[in-house]
């Protein structure tokens, strides 16, 4: 009898990996008891990640959706697990310890049974109090390497980090190819050397398909004594998700592992309500670009989960880059060239920068340098002369120690313009905050909810919460998924008034006004096209005069609002999105000249 290989479904990256939101709590508790009667999983990622922050934006509570999602696999017996990130907890950004510390005891009695934390950075300061917080809350600690290739990142640098781990007492270990770029061979090696070091500590495998290597490498890591595998379900599998668990089931069978059977009556059923909730309305949110496999990922390294975003931001850029490549006489770019360049782009810059594995938030601003290095050099401008803040801060070390080395020329870019490195714990920047959040709810006479689980979701997600409570979040979800529908070519109900856009001649504008200048999103979020937040009449029109510096719109993001100014004086020629529109950071607003 071989060796036992047990399976996870991941049931929450699926659907990250796939598009923005995540099924509601009346769809997750109906496919609940079909995948239990599939019979073929020990664990099911249920939470985590985005998925707290995704059902808070369409306006409904993520905690409700936790306990009643967690519950049918508590009561068979299926271990429940959530990812979180270290540092950033459940965002984007870093969060205070006594948040992350009741983050811990919350997801623990709402019934989520295994925290999986990593760290962009693979530092190993990010992640002793989330293993210290987790085995104080009961649950179980399962600590992550993601998983990169270059230079740096040997088989020993690997055990070395996993040493530490251990040390905190983390419970498990995780492989996490968020790019599935991880080597077969090599990735069997680390499993190999990490059984040998610490034969009791569970390994389990998270690879995802874009470029290919995932079957192949859950193969080795078997073979070298993994104990768990991460797996996906059609027709949410494949692209730039993870292999479907057929696939893999059959393949270990027939390599000799002992593997559990599928029920494939329940397969099928889980296949047809997934994809009824993909029909109901998550489909209008889903890419279909990340329903496809490339290997292009293999050099650049870019996780799959990241390419719908990454596409938004080389569509907006697209007609700026072009047009400031006409202005210095050199060819325009397809969109496909384009996707060419910023790969290689990253290839060219990532080792400059220190080798960041390409793991959220990190893979974001690494893209984000590469594609405004694009745009600088299209101006006739340096590399490296548009670095956003939160990349600085990256580079700086304020988000922790960075794998490799930085490159002098970055050293030295960062000494021309005063900046300061940091060589403190992260999370020291970070004062507790939790007083100042329970205030606002007696303030608001909001219920802190059973076992705090509404006070730890306001100061996780402090926005995006407020905008909940007040009904905002559902209104704008509504209006977004009307949006998406009248795309589609279904009927839409218009619900408020927005900026009219003609449509855009970019060669035009040029060949008419030569100097004419991008307006840029300075952030993620959405437009607000008016000075005067409280008057929407004040919303410019094309051929209102504005001067270098002047605050021409807004950015609503999940941390607040971001002014966008004027990097030129003159007029605005052409509005490119309409008021309310959603945008990605560094997407062209408008033009002025």
């Amino acid at each position: 009898m071989g060796r036992e290989i047990k399976f996870s479904l991941l049931y929450r990256d699926m659907w990250q990996s796939s598009g923005k939101y995540q099924p509601r709590v009346d769809q997750l508790t109906q496919i609940a008891p079909v995948i239990v009667d599939m019979g073929c999983f020990a664990r099911v990622e249920t939470n985590g990640g985005a998925f707290e922050q995704v059902n808070l934006l369409y306006g409904e509570n993520p905690n409700k959706s936790v306990r009643e999602w967690t519950a049918p696999f508590n009561k068979a017996g299926i271990q429940t697990h959530m990812l979180e990130r270290g540092l950033n907890a459940l965002r984007m950004y870093p969060v205070p310890k006594d948040v992350r510390q009741l983050m811990f005891k919350v997801k623990c009695a709402q019934g989520t049974n295994i925290a999986r934390s990593f760290d962009g950075l693979n530092d190993p300061r990010n992640l002793e109090l989330s293993v210290k917080y987790a085995k104080e809350a009961g649950m179980i600690s399962q600590t992550a390497l993601c998983i990169t290739h270059s230079p740096v990142h040997t088989v020993e640098y690997y055990l070395n980090f996993a040493d530490k781990l251990v040390e905190f007492g983390a419970d498990e270990i995780c492989l996490k190819d968020m790019a599935g770029i991880g080597r077969p061979a090599f990735l069997g090696k680390l499993v190999k050397a990490l059984k040998d070091r610490h034969p009791n500590i569970p390994i389990e495998y998270h690879g995802h398909t874009g470029p290919g290597f995932s079957v192949a490498s859950m193969l080795e890591v078997a073979r070298a004594g993994a104990d768990y595998l991460d797996v996906a379900m059609e027709p949410l599998a494949w692209g730039m998700v993870h292999p479907d668990v057929i696939t893999i089931q059959a393949m270990l069978k027939d390599a000799g592992f002992l593997v559990p059977d599928i029920n494939m009556n329940a397969y099928m059923e889980a296949r047809s309500l997934t994809q009824s909730f993909i029909d109901d309305f998550l489909g209008y949110f889903i890419d279909p670009s990340n329903k496809i496999m490339t290997s292009l990922l293999v050099g650049c390294g870019l996780p799959g989960g990241m390419m719908g975003s990454m596409m938004a931001d080389l569509r907006g850029m697209h007609s700026a880059i072009n047009m400031a490549l006409r202005n210095n006489g050199k060819p325009e770019v397809t969109l496909n060239d384009l996707v060419v360049q910023l790969f290689q782009e990253v290839e060219y810059v990532w080792p400059k920068l220190g080798y960041p594995p390409l793991v959220t938030p990190f893979s974001q601003y690494v893209k984000n340098i590469a594609l405004m290095n694009i745009f600088a050099m299209a101006q006739g401008e340096p590399r490296f002369s548009k670095i956003d803040k939160d990349s600085w801060n990256m580079i700086l070390g304020k988000t922790g120690k960075l794998p490799g080395k930085l490159d002098d020329e970055i050293i030295e870019l960062a000494q021309k313009q005063g900046l300061e490195f940091y060589t403190g714990n992260p999370q020291d920047e970070y004062p507790d905050a939790l007083d100042q959040y329970r205030k606002e709810m007696d303030e608001n006479g909001w219920d802190y909810g059973q076992d705090d689980e509404e006070l730890f979701e306001l100061a996780m997600h402090d926005r995006q919460y407020r905008d909940y409570k007040s009904g905002l979040a559902k209104e704008r979800f509504n209006a977004d998924l009307e949006k998406e529908k009248a795309k589609a070519g279904a009927p839409i109900i218009v619900t408020r008034q927005v900026v009219e856009v003609p449509a855009f001649d970019a060669k035009a504008i040029q060949e008419k006004y030569p100097e004419a200048k991008p307006l840029q999103a300075v952030s993620s979020g959405q437009v607000i096209w008016q000075v005067d937040l409280v008057d929407p009449s004040t919303a410019p029109v094309i051929g209102t005069s504005v001067k270098e510096g002047d605050t021409i719109c807004f950015i609503q993001t999940y941390y607040g609002i971001e002014e966008v100014k004027a990097l030129a004086s003159g007029k605005i020629l052409q509005i490119e999105t309409k008021q309310g529109d959603k945008v990605q950071k560094n997407q062209v607003l408008a033009y002025i000249g």
